[in-house]
């Protein structure tokens, strides 16, 4: 009898030591020292060469030229539904550390308007790095010179002129204009919006198929230097540095109250461990602080706008408000 006793003592301190043990581990595992232990896939839901991809591209470069990640990361490209497909791709991945994905407006939009099951509330948003902005250009011998000579034509009839963009009916190139014309006094539920999303957006504007091209500040520098295009204003709240796109006017110097920030960050996959988010917070941080990305950012005409998680949702919880609301307006909210 006492040796059975005994026994069961000794087994009964064993699964204490056991238990104490696994927390241990787990503690050590959820702690500050805590790092990737296999490749880090970046995902940017969107095909190659698009500001997703070269935020995804520009950022992996950075943190392992400058040694702020050691472990390698690859950056994947899922393209489809204006970004619905990667977003359910990273949503089946739910609880990993090692995938990661960027995205900007749409994240907010496509699914404000009925085109993705997952929203920004689905994810874990790690941190916002940058700012980028709209571009609204036209062929370099059109009549308009101005967003005032534009808009003043618009307020008369909205519908005779097409506006053409990259994106959907109700995602980031229809917003993006929409919010400026709606400031400029333009009856922004007859606007005329065409969508090409294979591409060739800037072709129909050169051949005379559409009249404004709204796209973002970046695709526009060559165009203009080469002499095919110009700028009528730009949705940031200053002029940009940088050869060419500094000479753009800003919506604001024209008289026109508002601002369209195309914001571009990082989120994980739901219910990602809190070390973990931890990890790559700090090191976005870094990143952002490096000088090797300001050279970045000034290569493309990017804007420093770091948003650590906590901050990030605050933003993210305000522009998913005023975004609906203008889905509301246009009747395209879901």
């Amino acid at each position: 009898m006492k040796k059975r006793f005994f026994f069961l003592v000794v087994f009964a301190l064993f699964l204490v030591i056991t238990s104490a043990c696994s927390s241990n581990t787990s503690s050590s595992k959820g702690g500050k020292d805590w790092k990737p232990g296999k490749t880090i896939e970046i995902v940017a839901p969107s095909g190659a060469g698009g500001g997703w991809d070269t935020t995804a591209r520009m950022a992996a470069k950075v943190l392992g030229e400058e040694k702020i990640i050691d472990q390698k990361m690859g950056v994947v490209n899922k393209t489809g539904g204006g970004g619905a497909v990667g977003w359910a791709y990273i949503h089946s991945k739910k609880g990993s550390s090692n995938n990661l994905f960027v995205t900007s407006p749409p994240m907010l939009l496509v699914p404000l308007n009925g085109q993705s099951e997952f929203d920004y509330k689905d994810f874990t948003p790690i941190a916002n790095l940058i700012a980028d902005y709209a571009a609204f250009a036209v062929k370099a011998d059109s009549k308009w010179n101005s967003l005032n000579d534009l808009f003043e034509d618009m307020k008369k009839d909205p519908s005779s002129v097409t506006v053409i963009g990259g994106s959907s009916p109700g995602s980031m190139d229809h917003i993006q204009f929409v919010k400026i014309a709606k400031a400029a006094g333009v009856d922004i539920t007859k606007i005329k919006y065409v969508s090409d999303q294979d591409g060739g957006a800037l072709t129909s504007l050169l051949n005379g198929n559409a009249d404004v091209f709204s796209t973002g500040v970046a695709e526009t520098a060559e165009q203009v230097k080469a002499g095919k295009i110009k700028v009528l204003g730009i949705t940031s709240e200053e002029r940009l540095k940088g050869d060419i796109i500094s000479e753009f006017p800003t919506a604001k110097e024209q008289g026109i109250d508002a601002t369209f920030i195309n914001w571009r960050g990082f989120f994980g996959p739901p219910n990602m461990d809190k070390a973990a988010l931890n990890y790559y917070e700090g090191k976005l941080k870094e990143l952002s602080d490096s000088p090797a990305w300001a050279d970045i950012r000034e290569k493309y005409g990017w804007d420093e706008e770091f948003m650590d998680s906590e901050e990030y949702q605050k933003f993210l919880e305000e522009e998913n408000k005023s975004m609906k609301a203008l889905l509301d307006e246009l009747g395209l909210a879901k």
